[in-house]
């Protein structure tokens, strides 16, 4: 499953520098190539399962073998062209994955290149960036200054992010040096909200652990330190603000590219088929028999 991830957010990342490259041809026969893919696996697994023959269900003896059905490259190929997708929803998949991860320049781009229109205003993504922006570099009282000019109610109302926002501002005053202040901060700001919440505590705990260690790089908390760390913050915020605007959380790109290997499994049990282990490039391997 990480592996999946991790491949869908290299073809997801790939969409989008193709659609600023100035190759148009090439741009357009890769994702058209990925997205028939897609639609294909998902269309005969749902809708053409009875073309396949059965798999027996009768025990099979030594020596004896299944009897899939091969379908060779060729034809495989020929059954992609016959799926018909129409531009227009291709175009606002690609639109859909540039808005939510946020890339406007590439939105505005594309948007004149395609015609087609985001679903949210694009002066929003650019608000939206800036808050995250902020937490990636550290500056947590900006952030959070920044998403309550935004929406103030986004944080009244998810005391958990809010809560992770302020730890995060501890963990920055931490990696700062400023210790008095974040022992100060930790007791003022965060160990009431701890009294209310078990989990809260725990997680302060944690935080305050990285006080006892004048080299944190022996920490067992060290990882709170890692921008990575950051990074997780500034998406739940993310995810956070897209909710507010009634927006998806992620974009639906890697959860297509999920389908596909999801589907592939469910089609190695009916037939040997050429399959697409190189996502990122859409390429199809022979059958192996």
């Amino acid at each position: 499953m990480v592996k999946a991830t991790i491949l869908s957010s290299a073809m997801a990342e790939r969409a989008r520098l193709s659609w600023l490259s100035v190759h148009s041809d090439f741009r357009k026969t890769l994702t058209t190539h990925s997205i028939q893919t897609i639609n294909f696996l998902f269309f005969i697994w749902y809708k053409g399962r009875e073309t396949w023959p059965k798999v027996s269900s009768v025990r099979m003896g030594k020596g004896e073998s299944s009897s899939k059905k091969m379908i060779t490259k060729e034809d495989w190929e020929k059954k992609l062209s016959d799926v018909k997708l129409r531009k227009e929803d291709m175009n606002k998949l690609v639109m859909n994955f540039l808005v939510t991860e946020g890339y406007v320049e590439a939105a505005e781009k594309f948007q004149v290149e395609s015609g087609t229109q985001p679903e949210v205003e694009l002066g929003t993504i650019t608000d939206r960036m800036a808050v995250r922006k902020a937490v990636q570099s550290g500056n947590m009282e900006d952030a959070i200054e920044k998403v309550n000019d935004l929406d103030p109610e986004i944080l009244d109302t998810n005391p958990q992010l809010f809560f992770h926002l302020q730890q995060q501002r501890l963990i920055e005053l931490i990696r700062n040096g400023r210790l008095e202040e974040a022992l100060e901060f930790a007791q003022e700001e965060l160990a009431p909200r701890g009294a209310e919440n078990h989990a809260f505590l725990e997680e302060l705990e944690r935080t305050v652990a990285l006080l006892a260690f004048e080299d944190t790089s022996g920490c067992p908390v060290a990882e709170l330190l890692d921008l990575s760390q950051r990074q997780k913050t500034a998406s739940e915020l993310n995810a956070a603000i897209l909710t507010s605007q009634s927006h998806e959380k992620d974009p639906k790109l890697p959860s297509l590219l999920k389908m596909l290997i999801w589907a592939q499994n469910q089609l190695d049990e009916k037939a040997s088929y050429p399959h697409i282990n190189d996502l990122v490039n859409a390429t199809l391997e022979e059958p192996v028999a």
